[in-house]
């Protein structure tokens, strides 16, 4: 079961010509003001919504966090370019 984090991060992605988006790694800052940074090892799924009306790209991860294989969700808000951590 996945944790609700709703948490603003830095993320590197690269884009194809036709606009889709593939994240490669974010920068997450810690509880202790410290930042980590994780790679993306694979996307599961890729799916739009429209979180309170804004459209909303939504990736299915999963990245090697402290030894261990994690699932997580990061979106990307199409009309502010922000990514968020959703879930983990």
């Amino acid at each position: 079961m996945m944790k609700l984090i709703a948490q603003e991060i830095e993320v590197v992605a690269w884009f194809t010509e036709t606009g889709e988006i593939n994240p490669v790694r974010f920068r997450l800052k810690n509880d202790d003001k410290s930042n980590s940074v994780i790679k993306v090892d694979k996307v599961i799924s890729y799916e739009e919504e429209k979180l309170a009306g804004n459209p909303m790209k939504v990736f299915t991860c999963q990245s090697l966090i402290n030894n261990v294989m994690k699932v997580y969700e990061l979106k990307f808000e199409i009309l502010t370019c922000k990514w968020l951590l959703w879930k983990i």
